[in-house]
C-alpha cells in the first residue's frame, strides 16, 4: 500500500479547520484551525503544516447543495481552494462535506461540550471527518470489482 500525506480543509467564512492524516492514510486527525482573515498569514501557517508533514494533497470539504449541486458557496471554496493550491504547490482534491458541521456538533455535545463555545474544534472535527471520507473512499474498490482474484 502507498503512504500518503493528504491534508483536509473545513473552509470556512471565518475559519478553516485543517487535519491530517497518518502515514497509511487510514485515520485523519483534526490539527488545528487557522483564521481565515488574512490570506498571506493562511498561506503561511499551511505552509508550514504541509512541511512538517510532507503534505502530498489538499483534501477540501465541498459544500454541494442538497439535491447534489454545486451553489455560490461551494464556488467560493473552489476559488478558494485554487489559491491554495496555487500558493502550496499541491492538488486539490474535493468531498463532499454536506452536514460535516452537523456531525462534528453532534460528536462535542455527546462529549458533553457545548458546539458553541468550541467552534475551532468543530472545525477540526469537520476537517477531519472530511478527510476520513475522502481516505474511505480511496480504499474501496470500484463498485463491480472484485477483491478476490483467481490464479
Amino acid at each position: 500500500m502507498a503512504h500518503i500525506s493528504a491534508l483536509g480543509l473545513d473552509i470556512g467564512s471565518r475559519r478553516i479547520g485543517v487535519a491530517g492524516c497518518d502515514r497509511s492514510g487510514l485515520i485523519a486527525t483534526g490539527l488545528t484551525t487557522l483564521e481565515s482573515n488574512s490570506l498571506h498569514r493562511l498561506i503561511s501557517a499551511l505552509e508550514q503544516i504541509v512541511q512538517e508533514r510532507q503534505g502530498q494533497v489538499l483534501v477540501v470539504g465541498l459544500p454541494y447543495t442538497m439535491d447534489g449541486d454545486i451553489g455560490p458557496q461551494a464556488r467560493r471554496i473552489q476559488k478558494m481552494a485554487g489559491r491554495l493550491s496555487k500558493a502550496l504547490n499541491l492538488p486539490v482534491e474535493y468531498a463532499d462535506e454536506r452536514l460535516t458541521s452537523v456531525e462534528a456538533e453532534q460528536m462535542l455535545i455527546a462529549e458533553g461540550r457545548s458546539p458553541r463555545d468550541h467552534k475551532g474544534l468543530v472545525d477540526r472535527k469537520a476537517a477531519a471527518l472530511i478527510l476520513q471520507q475522502w481516505l474511505d473512499q480511496r480504499e474501496r474498490p470500484p463498485s463491480g470489482l472484485s477483491l478476490d482474484r483467481e490464479t
